[in-house]
């Protein structure tokens, strides 16, 4: 499986073979023109499906059956939608698809400045039905990532935009501009949970029973907290670390302007 890094500092663009199953067409006026794609597919149980998008949002929620189904609506006023490509790769750690614009290399491959061309217009909005069991990973740049009912690992990471995700296993999420929400369901001693952005706040519902080493930092906001922390090297309004529970996950919560707060999940 191919896998983004550091998409804070980076964007993301495509060179490989699409495969698409489904129909491509025109919708709306001249004003906006519409292309709708679509792809349906299977991942085993504990491989990864992965989105790389560009300008839109994400959102997945789950599915029934064992069937991926990804549908990605494509816009633009100034541009033609049918430029942006999407592209499909298959491995043995699963699926991902990655939205293509003209003229640069593939979010599939690598990442760096410049990632397309920045007079483009066209949108693409993907929404994924994710089938029980098979972890999720999102990476965009110019919108948001919108991740709910979930039952496996989740990742989600923009620039300009929210990440709110919801999962009965475990999840980490990070974005420059934009709020940080996350419903984690599972923390395995061996996690490594990260939760970074710089203009935003960062909100995350924990089980009850979490056992955790938690570290966080802000510089304009506040930390709070529902559960017992066994403070470890101090507790103020800027920093904050300790022990939640007996230990064992570690649990990092850090942004520049915004508060942090975690807060108990009700008991199921």
């Amino acid at each position: 499986m191919i896998r983004l890094r550091n998409v804070l500092w980076a964007a993301i663009g495509a060179t490989l073979i699409a495969v698409s199953t489904g129909s491509d067409a025109w919708s709306g006026t001249d004003a906006s023109r519409h292309e709708t794609w679509n792809w349906s597919g299977t991942v085993a149980q504990g491989r990864t499906l992965e989105i790389n998008g560009v300008n839109g949002n994400i959102v997945a929620e789950p599915g029934p059956g064992d069937r991926i189904v990804v549908t990605a609506e494509k816009t633009g006023r100034k541009h033609d939608p049918s430029l942006v490509k999407i592209e499909v790769h298959e491995d043995s750690d699963g699926v991902t698809i990655c939205a293509e614009y003209p003229g640069e290399s593939s979010p599939c491959k690598r990442m760096g400045f410049g990632f397309h061309d920045r007079a483009s217009d066209i949108e693409v909005d993907f929404h994924v039905l994710v089938p029980r069991g098979v972890k999720f990973s999102a990476n965009n740049v110019n919108g948001g990532v919108h991740v709910h009912g979930l039952t496996s690992t989740v990742k989600a990471a923009t620039v300009n935009g929210g990440c709110d995700i919801e999962t009965s296993g475990s999840g980490q999420a990070s974005t420059v501009n934009g709020a940080l929400h996350a419903a984690i369901g599972r923390l395995d001693a061996r996690d490594e949970l990260s939760f970074h952005t710089v203009n935003g706040t960062i909100t995350l519902q924990l089980p009850a029973d979490t056992n955790a080493e938690f570290s966080s930092s802000t510089v304009n906001g506040s930390i709070q907290s529902d559960f017992p922390v066994q403070v470890s090297n101090g507790w103020g309004p800027r920093s904050a670390s300790g022990t939640i529970g007996h230990g064992g996950a570690r649990l990092r919560a850090h942004t520049v302007n915004g508060s942090i707060r975690l807060e108990r999940q009700p008991a199921q």
